[in-house]
């Protein structure tokens, strides 16, 4: 759980879960349209983005959930051992701003800008949505980390090897992605649900 070796939460497991079922919707919903963008998945039309944008959105408030349950079941009950996770990362003057930063953006911007039904049809808020997400839960990442790390024991805060880091997974993810696209067709063609998903209507 964490680096935090003396810490533990039942909700734990499900708030992992969560933050990766969001960050996967985005990039899947990012790839996407990417690809659609490019010419290659011609079949997919604005419901299938719409979807997209549905388990972007309620991954996104799932998360939340997550977060504030575990937040507030270890602020109400005040246990020791529990409250160090949240005390290492509110009362250091370097993690304060980012832990209600990342909160706000993970949960305020998906709720405020993919609440209706046609700006989960808009590409361009699709794409500056799903970007904010995965900044948001790289953020989220850091604080997991950092804090309980013993490098940081004075209070850490980002730098440019942990940007550096964050670029490099990133560009070795789409290279790798987009280079094993390349050598398998993007189509079961032999589906036996393939005609239907294409004219998937929401």
């Amino acid at each position: 759980m964490s680096i935090d070796s003396h810490w533990f939460s039942t909700l734990f497991g499900w708030y992992i879960f969560a933050e990766w079922a969001a960050i996967g919707f985005a990039t899947i919903l990012l790839l996407t349209l990417y690809l659609k963008r490019e010419g290659y998945l011609t079949d997919v039309n604005e419901n299938h983005i719409h979807d997209l944008g549905k388990w972007v959105f309620a991954f996104s408030l799932v998360w939340t959930y997550m977060w504030f349950s575990q937040f507030m079941l270890i602020w109400y009950a005040n246990i020791p051992e529990e409250v160090a996770y949240y005390t290492a990362r509110i009362d250091v003057d370097n993690y304060r701003f980012l832990f209600w930063f990342s909160m706000i953006i993970n949960f305020i911007c998906p709720v405020i800008l993919l609440m209706s039904r046609p700006a989960k049809r808009n590409n361009t808020r699709l794409i500056i949505v799903c970007i904010i997400i995965l900044i948001g839960h790289w953020l989220n990442s850091f604080l997991l980390i950092e804090p309980g790390s013993m490098v940081s024991h004075g209070g850490g805060h980002i730098g440019f090897i942990e940007i550096g880091m964050g670029l490099g997974f990133v560009g070795s993810f789409i290279y790798v992605v987009l280079n094993s696209l390349t050598k398998a067709p993007l189509e079961a063609k032999n589906h036996p649900f393939l005609e239907e998903s294409k004219h998937l209507h929401t």
